[in-house]
């Protein structure tokens, strides 16, 4: 039973650590890495448009990882024999599940979609957090990176 558990603990950590760097920012003022020293695109605009609405959350595999260990060894606290190990088993699983599911509750941000009408007169939606409060009829400069992804920041 010690060999199953730690072969379920190694399992859910090395997932934990392929998913962990799935995150990415989403908002008009956080850059990634790749963004650092790079030039950008940038255009002035007004915005049209502020619907408010939510970012699904990020799935790291913490929530994983923590849920099923803590459901593996509650699990494991239950009966004897051949029962204790499903049970363990069974536990991890669950929690691993309703880890994974709280971890991207939790994380879940309030964003806004965002039309702006540039100086050009092209039109743009672009959804980021709502980490900046933006109002119809604001001045915005949009920047625009080499990977085709913009974001809006104020002027």
């Amino acid at each position: 039973m010690k060999q199953t558990m730690s072969i379920l603990t190694a399992a859910m950590a090395a997932a934990g650590l392929m998913l962990g760097g799935c995150a990415s920012p989403q908002s008009g003022t956080n850059f990634s890495r790749a963004e650092a020293q790079r030039a950008q695109q940038t255009y002035s605009g007004i915005i049209t448009s502020v619907t408010e609405g939510k970012i699904d959350g990020t799935k790291t595999g913490i929530g994983t990882v923590a849920g099923g260990v803590l459901g593996g060894v509650a699990g494991h606290s239950v009966g004897g024999g051949s029962g204790k190990d499903i049970a363990t088993v069974g536990g991890a699983i669950v929690g691993a599940i309703a880890g994974s599911i709280a971890e991207e509750a939790t994380t879940r941000q309030k964003a806004y979609s965002l039309t702006v009408k540039l100086d050009d007169g092209r039109v743009f939606t672009i959804v980021q957090n709502a980490s900046t409060p933006f109002t119809v009829g604001q001045r915005v400069k949009v920047l625009e990176t080499d990977a085709n992804r913009m974001r809006v920041q104020t002027e």
